[in-house]
C-alpha cells in the first residue's frame, strides 16, 4: 500500500488468551540493550522509542505510538549486541484500533513500505480484540522458531492491518530472550615498517599519489 506521509497473557502457538500474573517477568527483559536511539517508525506520528518502554511502565497509556496516512505501521528495533529472541510483547489498541496481524523480520534493520511485500515474514500471528484492552498489560507471542530468533541484531516489526479504524495505536513494545555480547570478526591490518616503493602499484590516474599493494 502506497504512504504518502513523511492482565497479562500467554501463547500457545499463535493462539493467545490473557491472564492475570506478572510471571513474565523482568529477569530476560531486553530493554537495557535495545538501542532506543536507533528505533525508527515508518508512517508513525511520533518517535518509534516512544514505545520502547521500561518494564514498569509498560501498563503506561499516557505515551503511544499511532499510525499517520493510514493503519500500517513499520518498527524498526536495533540491538546493542547479539540477541536470542523468545518472546515478543505488545499493548495495542483499543477496540478497532487495535492490530490485526503482526509480521516479525529477522536481521532486517533497512525494511521500509516498498520492500516489505516481497519478503517473507520471519514469523506472523494475529492479535486478538480484548473488550479490555487498555487495562490489559499486553499481547504476547512466543516464537515458535526460535533458531531464525537467535544471533539477532535487529528485529522489524510490521503492522499490515488493524481490526477497521483508520489508524493503528501502540503503547507497549517488549521483547524477552537473551543477549550477548556480539562477537564482531577482527580486522587483520598489517603495517609495513618501511614502503618499498618496488613492491606498489601505481592506480592509474592519480599521478602517483595514491598505491596498492599487489596481490
Amino acid at each position: 500500500m502506497p504512504h504518502d506521509h513523511h492482565d497479562d497473557c500467554c501463547s500457545h502457538g499463535d493462539h493467545v488468551h490473557d491472564h492475570d500474573g506478572d510471571d513474565v517477568g523482568p529477569n530476560d527483559n531486553l530493554f537495557p540493550y535495545i538501542d532506543r536511539p536507533n528505533v525508527v517508525a515508518l508512517n508513525a506520528t511520533a518517535q518509534g522509542s516512544d514505545v520502547i518502554k521500561p518494564w514498569h511502565e509498560r501498563r503506561n497509556e499516557d505515551v503511544f505510538l499511532e499510525s499517520d496516512a493510514d493503519e500500517q505501521l513499520i518498527i524498526r528495533v536495533p540491538f546493542n549486541g547479539s540477541v536470542k529472541l523468545r518472546t515478543l510483547l505488545l499493548k495495542t489498541g483499543p477496540g478497532d484500533q487495535t492490530a490485526e496481524k503482526v509480521f516479525l523480520y529477522a536481521n532486517a534493520p533497512s525494511l521500509d513500505f516498498s520492500d516489505v511485500q516481497d519478503m517473507t515474514p520471519t514469523q506472523e500471528f494475529e492479535v486478538p480484540v480484548s473488550s479490555d484492552s487498555l487495562r490489559v498489560p499486553g499481547q504476547v507471542s512466543t516464537l515458535r522458531e526460535a533458531a531464525k530468533f537467535s544471533s539477532l541484531s535487529s528485529v522489524t516489526i510490521f503492522i499490515p492491518s488493524n481490526q477497521g479504524a483508520d489508524t493503528t495505536k501502540l503503547f507497549y513494545i517488549g521483547f524477552l530472550g537473551h543477549w550477548s555480547q556480539r562477537k564482531d570478526n577482527p580486522v587483520v591490518t598489517v603495517y609495513e615498517a618501511q614502503a618499498n616503493l618496488a613492491d606498489h602499484e601505481k592506480i592509474q590516474g592519480t599521478d602517483g599519489n595514491f598505491n596498492t599493494t599487489q596481490s
